[in-house]
C-alpha cells in the first residue's frame, strides 16, 4: 500500500501544485496569527517539479507573445528617485571621501566604522527598491587592454545604417507588421549521422567544437550588436539556446520586425568573435605533473624548476603577467576565433496567426528539460561522441578564473591554495551540460519593457479583477509577513502536510475562479490559456 508521502506526491501531480514545497512562516500583522505554509520550489525542470516547471514555461510564453508583435514602443515605467534616496546616495558619497581619507591616514578603526555605516545605507536602498550593484569602497583597478579593432581580412564587410531608437519593424500596406523566426547554428566539424555521432570520429574537430561551445554566448552578443548597426534600429529579440543532436548549441530567436534575407545572411557571415586570451594550444603540465602551491611565496610554482640564485621554486606566470606580455607583442593573433555556420534559417511570422502561436510553442518547447535530457544519446556511438566532447571541454578554459589554465602554465585570476590545478568545477565542464553553462532564455531589455516579476504581477492582477467582478475578494497578502522557516524548527509540519494544504487551497480557488469565468469580462488583459489552471500558483508567487 502507498504511504502518505507517496499519496501527497500523487495529489500534487494530479492537481498541478508543487510537490517539493519549502516551509515558510506566515505571520498576519492584523490578527497576530502565525502558521506554516508551503512556497513553490520554483524549479524550471519538469523532472524536478512538473507544476513549477509548467508555471515557469507559461510565464515565458506570455512574455514571448506580449512582445513579439507589439504595436507601440514599450514604456519604461521606472520612477524618479525619491528625496530620501537622493539623500542616502549623497551621504554614501560623503562617507566614501571619509573612507579614502581614513585609508590614507592608516586609521583602521575609522575604516571599519565607515564600512558598517555604508552597509546600513546599502541595505536601506535595497529595501526601497533600488537595483543594480553599488560601487565598492575599495574598487579594484582594471587593466585596460588595447586590441586592434581592424576587421579580419578574410571576413566580408558589415552592412551599416544610422541607428534609430525605434524597436518596431516596418509596416506593410498600412497594417501588416511582420516579424521573424531566426535560427543560427555553429559550423560543421565533420559529417554526422542521424544519431548525432560523427561518421569518422578521428577526423571530427573536437577542439574547435569545444572552444566554439564555450564562446557561443559572446558570439551571439556580437551578432546582436552588428544586427542593430545593419538594420538601423534597436533590435529586440526573445531567444532560446538548445543543443543540437551533435552536441553543438544553436539558437532560435523571435525577432521583432523583418529584414531582407540577403542582409541577414551577409550579417551572419560577417560576424565573428575574437578571444584575446593566452594561447592554450599546447600543454605545459600534465595531470600527473601539475604546479604546486608554495606557502612561503603564497604562489603557484613549478614542481621541478628551482631558481639558481634564491634556491626557491620558480613561480608560474600569472594571468596579468601573460596578458602584459601579449600587449608588448606586435601582430599577435587571438587565441581563438568563433563564427556561425553557413546555415541561416529565416522565416517571416505575422502576429495573431496560428503560425505565430506554433512558433512560440517551439521557442519554449524544451525549457522544462535539462541539457542531458535534450541530448540523451540515441546509440552507443553517440554516447562515445558525447564522452569525447566532454573530455575536450575538460581541457578548455571557460573563463580567466578557470583552474584549467594551470595546465597551460598560466595562473588564473584569483587563484589560491584551494584552486584545483588543471580542473574546474564550473558548469561548462560537466558531462550533463556539455559546455552550455549559461541561461537558456535570452530576452532583450525592451522586448516588453517588463521583467518576469512584472509579468507575474499582471497575471495576479488579471485573476484579481475576474474574481472582483464575481464579488469574490482575494486575501490581502500585504498584511502578511512571510519568511523561511528556521533550520531545525521542530514545529515545521511534514512536506506531505504542506502539499495537501496547497492542494486544498488550489481546489478552493479553482472553484472561485470557475464561478468568476461565468461572468463575461470586458477585455482579457492576459491570454486565456496563460491563466487557466495557473491562478493559484501566480498568487502564491506574488505572496
Amino acid at each position: 500500500m502507498p504511504n502518505l508521502p507517496e499519496i501527497a506526491e500523487g495529489l500534487a501531480d494530479q492537481h498541478g501544485v508543487c510537490k517539493r514545497p519549502l516551509p515558510m512562516r506566515s505571520f498576519d500583522q492584523s490578527t497576530g496569527e502565525m502558521k506554516y505554509v508551503g512556497a513553490p520550489c520554483k524549479s524550471t525542470l519538469d523532472s524536478v517539479c512538473p507544476a513549477c516547471a509548467a508555471r515557469a514555461r507559461a510565464l515565458r510564453i506570455q512574455q514571448c507573445r506580449e512582445g513579439w508583435h507589439i504595436e507601440a514602443e514599450p514604456v519604461d515605467d521606472k520612477r524618479e528617485p525619491t528625496e530620501s534616496e537622493r539623500a542616502i546616495v549623497l551621504a554614501r558619497a560623503a562617507l566614501q571621501q571619509d573612507y579614502d581619507q581614513a585609508k590614507e591616514d592608516g586609521d583602521r578603526e575609522a575604516m571599519d566604522g565607515i564600512r558598517a555605516l555604508v552597509a546600513d545605507l546599502d541595505e536601506e536602498l535595497r529595501e526601497s527598491g533600488v537595483k543594480g550593484p553599488f560601487p565598492p569602497l575599495d574598487p579594484e583597478p582594471k587593466a585596460v587592454r588595447k586590441r586592434s579593432t581592424r576587421r579580419r581580412q578574410e571576413t566580408p564587410d558589415l552592412p551599416r545604417q544610422k541607428i534609430s531608437p525605434s524597436t518596431l519593424g516596418r509596416v506593410f500596406v498600412g497594417k501588416y507588421q511582420p516579424s521573424m523566426f531566426l535560427t543560427l547554428t555553429l559550423p560543421s566539424y565533420g559529417k554526422v549521422g542521424p544519431d548525432g555521432a560523427p561518421i569518422d570520429p578521428d577526423s571530427y574537430d573536437y577542439r574547435q567544437a569545444a572552444r566554439d561551445i564555450i564562446h557561443f554566448p559572446a558570439l551571439f552578443d556580437r551578432f546582436v550588436q552588428n544586427y542593430r548597426r545593419a538594420a538601423g534600429r534597436d533590435i529586440q529579440y526573445f531567444a532560446t539556446v538548445e543543443p543540437q543532436r551533435r552536441g553543438a548549441p544553436h539558437i532560435h530567436a523571435g525577432v521583432r520586425g523583418s529584414d531582407p534575407r540577403t542582409m541577414l545572411r551577409q550579417l551572419t557571415a560577417a560576424t565573428y568573435h575574437q578571444v584575446w586570451w593566452p594561447h592554450f594550444d599546447q600543454d605545459v603540465y600534465t595531470p600527473d605533473r601539475m604546479p604546486i602551491w608554495d606557502y612561503d611565496q603564497q604562489a603557484w610554482v613549478d614542481p621541478d624548476e628551482i631558481d639558481p640564485e634564491t634556491g626557491a621554486p620558480v613561480p608560474v606566470p600569472t594571468w596579468d603577467q601573460v596578458m602584459d606580455l601579449m600587449d608588448e607583442m606586435d601582430d599577435i593573433e587571438p587565441a581563438h576565433v568563433v563564427r556561425f555556420g553557413q546555415q541561416v534559417d529565416v522565416k517571416g511570422i505575422l502576429g495573431g496567426t496560428e503560425e505565430a502561436g506554433r512558433h512560440i510553442g517551439y521557442l519554449t518547447k524544451y525549457l522544462t528539460k535539462s541539457i542531458a535530457e535534450v541530448i540523451d544519446p540515441q546509440s552507443d556511438r553517440a554516447a562515445r561522441h558525447y564522452d569525447r566532447l566532454h573530455e575536450e571541454l575538460c581541457k578548455t578554459p571557460c573563463s580567466p578564473r578557470c583552474g584549467i589554465w594551470l595546465r597551460y602554465g598560466v595562473v588564473p585570476k584569483g587563484a589560491t591554495a584551494k584552486t584545483l590545478p588543471g580542473r574546474c568545477k564550473g558548469k561548462a565542464h560537466r558531462r550533463d551540460t556539455l559546455g552550455l553553462r549559461g541561461r537558456r532564455v535570452l530576452v532583450s531589455r525592451k522586448w516588453t519593457g517588463k521583467n518576469l516579476t512584472d509579468h507575474k504581477t499582471d497575471r495576479v492582477e488579471f485573476v484579481r479583477q475576474r474574481l472582483a467582478e464575481a464579488g469574490i475578494t482575494m486575501q490581502d497578502i500585504t498584511r502578511l509577513r512571510i519568511a523561511p522557516a528556521e533550520r531545525g524548527d521542530p514545529d515545521v509540519p511534514p512536506r506531505e502536510y504542506l502539499v495537501m494544504s496547497m492542494v486544498t487551497q488550489k481546489l478552493k480557488r479553482l472553484s472561485e475562479y470557475d464561478k468568476a469565468r461565468l461572468i463575461p469580462a470586458e477585455q482579457d488583459q492576459v491570454p486565456h490559456e496563460a491563466v487557466v489552471g495557473q491562478q493559484d500558483s501566480t498568487i502564491q508567487d506574488a505572496a
